[in-house]
């Protein structure tokens, strides 16, 4: 499990490792903010933990991934204090989400991602489904070279896993594969394995990282953060940042710097969409409707 723990000291940013977890505590730590959950969501909300770090000498922030089940089964038990997740808490069984209060802080699309020897582009909403449960097993019955699909699919509790069922799967099950718990762990496999295709959020479509992967248009319509915005890219969800009703004051002030416009550009360069630059919204029953702006 990842983690990232920024502490300050008389104005200067300190980045250490953490495993709190586990039972360890930070010495000379002033307050703590704890969040746990969706590893999409991560990249934001540890960049987002060091710049409020530097900016609030004496708090701590520590993020760690887990998925997004993790981190709302935690929150809504008290022990963390921000449950990170790419779904709202209704949706996840055992979750009373009347006990939360949900922060959406940006949006995220979620592209299909394949190895880059496969020279596919383009797939349908219909190949992309059949793909995943299995009715399609060969490059070649897309287009592509004669090569075995190799699938890659998200462990159960995964938000990213759930959000690209709904949008894409359409109530059928993915065919049974092997399972990763992050989007880190897919990125680097399906970059090594010559046929693989997966889904990544897309903070881990791009940079370095992400050189030996490429994403897939579906239904001719390309991945990008304009498409997610008026929902022209279909396959999208909400970064959530739940917490109790009453948040101590810094896991507030954490939360409200994370969507503040000091973190916009960030934001945009991490790969995720700002809520300021959404033209829809989208409810927790998958209903889109169109903003007023």
């Amino acid at each position: 499990m990842k983690s990232t723990l920024i502490k300050t000291t008389l104005g200067v940013s300190v980045l250490a490792a953490a495993t709190l977890l586990g039972g360890a505590t930070v010495a000379n730590a002033d307050s703590k903010v704890m969040a746990v959950g969706s590893t999409a969501l991560q990249p934001l909300a540890q960049e987002a933990g060091e710049k409020f770090g530097e900016k609030n000498s004496g708090v701590s922030v520590n993020v760690q991934g887990g998925g997004s089940g993790a981190g709302l089964s935690q929150v809504g038990k008290g022990s963390i204090d921000v449950g990170n997740s790419d779904i709202f808490a209704s949706q996840k069984k055992g979750v009373d989400a009347s006990k939360l209060q949900d922060h959406q802080v940006a949006a995220v699309g979620i592209a299909p991602v394949v190895n880059k020897d496969v020279s596919v582009k383009n797939l349908s909403s219909k190949q992309l489904k059949e793909i995943f449960t299995g009715k399609i097993t060969n490059w070649k019955e897309v287009g592509g070279k004669d090569e075995k699909i190799v699938l890659v699919n998200r462990a159960q509790g995964s938000g990213t896993r759930f959000t690209f069922g709904q949008n894409v799967l359409d109530g059928k099950s993915a065919k049974t594969s092997q399972e990763q718990d992050d989007n880190g762990a897919v990125q680097k496999i399906v970059g090594q394995t010559p046929g693989a295709i997966s889904y990544l959020a897309f903070s881990y479509t791009q940079g370095n990282a992400a050189s030996k992967i490429k994403t897939i248009s579906v239904d001719k319509v390309k991945p990008t953060d304009k498409n997610v915005a008026d929902n022209k890219w279909k396959i999208w969800a909400y970064e959530h940042m739940y917490t109790t009703k009453n948040p101590s004051k810094d896991t507030k002030k954490y939360i409200d710097f994370v969507k503040s416009d000091d973190m916009k550009k960030t934001t945009k360069k991490l790969g995720y969409i700002p809520m300021s630059d959404m033209k829809v919204q989208k409810d927790d029953q998958n209903k889109v409707t169109k903003l007023d702006k």
